[in-house]
Parts: C-alpha cells; structure tokens; sequence
C-alpha cells in the first residue's frame, strides 16, 4: 500500500514511517516541521534504505492536499498531524482547533473528493476525559474534556463517526494513545520537542545531559502506591507497529476505536527511579502541589487491540527508559552514527 502520514516526521510519525517500510509498504510524507526536525527525513532512509515522497506543507492548506492525492497514488491516511500541548492548547484555543480540527476536515474533504476512505486517526486517551475510572476501555465512551486539546481530539472522534455512518465507504480506525515514551534504539530518531516540553521524559532526559537540573513532580499525595500519579507508558516502537497492525481494523462503514497502551501503569516516581538505575544517572527531583486537572491513575485495557489486530507491546519499562537515555545522549553529543552502526541495530 501507498501509504500518507501527515506529520509523518514528527515523534510518533517518524517511527511508524520507519516501520512501514520495513514492513514493504510505499509512504508519502507530508509535514510543516513546526514540531519535527529537518534531519528526519535522511534519518528514516538511513534506517530503512528506502526512499519516499515528502512535501513540507499544512494540512489546513487544501491546494497542498489536492496536489498530494493528485499527484501520488494514495490508498491509506494515518493522520499524525496536529498540535499536542495540553497548556498551550488553552492559552491558543483558536489555533488548535484550527489545526486539529479544521485541517482534519480539510484532509477528509480532499480524501473524499479522490476516493480514498481508509484513514487511521491519532487520537489520545484524554478524550475518556475524568468520570471514567481506569482501565479505561473503548465502551466507556467519551467523558468530560477539560481543555482545548482533549476536546479537539474528541470533536474529531464525533466526526469520523458521523461521516462512517452517512457514507459507508469510509473505513475508519480510531487510536486512543496512551503515554509514549523511549526511542529508536538506534539513537537516530526520537522525542526532541521545539521549545519547553510538556511531557515527562524530554523533560527527565534534559536533567539526565545536565540542560535542567531537576524534575518537578507535582504532587506526591495521590491515592497510589507511592503517591505519585500513575500512567500506562508505551514504547514508541510498540505504538508504530499499533498503526501497522490497525490496518487490519479497517472495516467498511465502520469506525473502530482501540486503546494503544500496555495496560500496565507505573507511578511517575517509579518511572524515574527506573531511568535512574537503568542509565546509572541520578536524576534530582522537586516535589510541588498538585496541578488541576491530573488524575491519580490512567492506563488502558488493551484487550480489544490484543484480539482484533493481534497487536501486543512487547517493550518492557527497562527498554523504554535505556532507549530515550540513548537517544537523549546522541542528540547532546551531535548524534553520532555511521552506516556501520545502523546495519548492526537489530
């Protein structure tokens, strides 16, 4: 298959382009570079030894849109693009539903008009918002949203459902992520945010290469084991072969939601405790108070995804800590790697 990631050179992007290709598919790219690195590109052919098309534009520009499918043999979308910060999506409310919304509308228009219907959608755990009490499964149903970002993503959820049941054509698998975290283990490519990041593990490899010089842990009073929030940590790798085997979940007339998590949750301390021992580096922490809107615990039952597209992560705790340590160590020291090296990755 001839297969469209937008925002493919992102973080979740880049390595599910990876593993497309690995896996014999053809990819065409399309991404503005206004959260992924110039570098990707070259990095995911010297993983793969393969080329493909890339267009640097914005899903919200229709011309950009109707050249791609005009000019490529498009038989599948896997939707990455959007913008993902949770406390700038409140301080840019307009921009995000500009992006995640409008420019989603904009996609599925122009994919219509060339009569291709097979999309995948990046969606995210947020959108079972706080009344559902973990493991969250996909019957739930969507609770309350508390920020722009959350509820982008939900309204997007409601449109796909609304346009599987009006055109029956339209096969629709939806991927509610949970938290994912490590690298290539090649030290290629990983999570390098632009700007602050609003996510944990950027923020602990940045104390681990001495650029912060601690992590803030808000709140250590929370009904868990150790009283740190609990989260389901995935592998980006286990994540990216979630888009692969969700081809599988394509159905006619359908839209087919699936959690992408382990559905084994860790405290924020453990994790951190974790990178610590693994990496043989101590990373200093700050206890603060809580944050409004953290909910104490939130991990996935994967069983749905485990049975209908016979999808398992296979990445312990140990390996997702040990491969965002090395990536975080390459990207410090200029990313070092020659052609050698890459061929001897398993």
């Amino acid at each position: 298959m001839n297969i469209l990631l937008t925002g493919g050179c992102g973080y979740i992007g880049s390595h599910t382009a990876v593993r497309l290709l690995d896996y014999g598919h053809e990819i065409t790219i399309v991404d503005d570079f206004s959260n992924a690195q110039e570098f990707v590109p070259d990095r995911i052919k010297q993983l793969t030894g393969k080329d493909f098309n890339l267009i640097n534009g914005d899903i919200r520009n229709k011309a950009i849109l109707e050249y791609i499918f005009g000019q490529h043999n498009i038989d599948a979308v896997m939707h990455f693009a959007g913008l993902k910060s949770v406390k700038e999506s409140i301080e840019k409310p307009l921009e995000y539903y500009g992006v995640n919304v409008s420019g989603t509308i904009n996609l599925l228009e122009i994919m219509g008009n060339f009569g291709v219907h097979k999309f995948i959608f990046s969606s995210s755990a947020t959108v079972y918002g706080a009344c559902n009490v973990s493991p969250l499964k996909e019957n739930m149903g969507r609770g309350k949203t508390t920020n722009p970002y959350g509820k982008s993503k939900a309204i997007v959820e409601r449109i796909l459902q609304d346009l599987v049941t009006a055109d029956s054509r339209w096969e629709v698998v939806n991927l509610r992520y949970f938290n994912p975290i490590g690298a290539h283990p090649s030290g290629l490519i990983g999570e390098i945010p632009k700007g602050t990041p609003n996510n944990i593990m950027p923020l602990i490899n940045q104390v681990a290469t001495g650029e912060r010089e601690y992590i803030e842990i808000f709140g250590n009073d929370y009904p868990t084991p150790d009283g740190t929030c609990l989260r389901d940590y995935i592998h980006v790798l286990d994540l990216a072969d979630g888009h692969i085997a969700s081809l599988k979940g394509l159905k006619k007339g359908a839209m087919r939601s699936f959690n992408l998590g382990t559905g084994h949750p860790y405290s924020v301390s453990e994790l951190i405790s974790t990178y610590s021992a693994i990496n043989a580096i101590k990373i200093e922490t700050r206890v603060s108070k809580r944050r409004d809107g953290d909910i104490a615990s939130v991990f996935a039952d994967p069983r749905l995804a485990n049975e209908t597209l016979n999808w398992y992560p296979s990445f312990s705790l140990h390996e997702m800590v040990r491969d965002a340590y090395n990536w975080s160590i390459r990207v410090k020291n200029g990313m070092p790697m020659n052609d050698q090296q890459i061929g001897d990755i398993e």
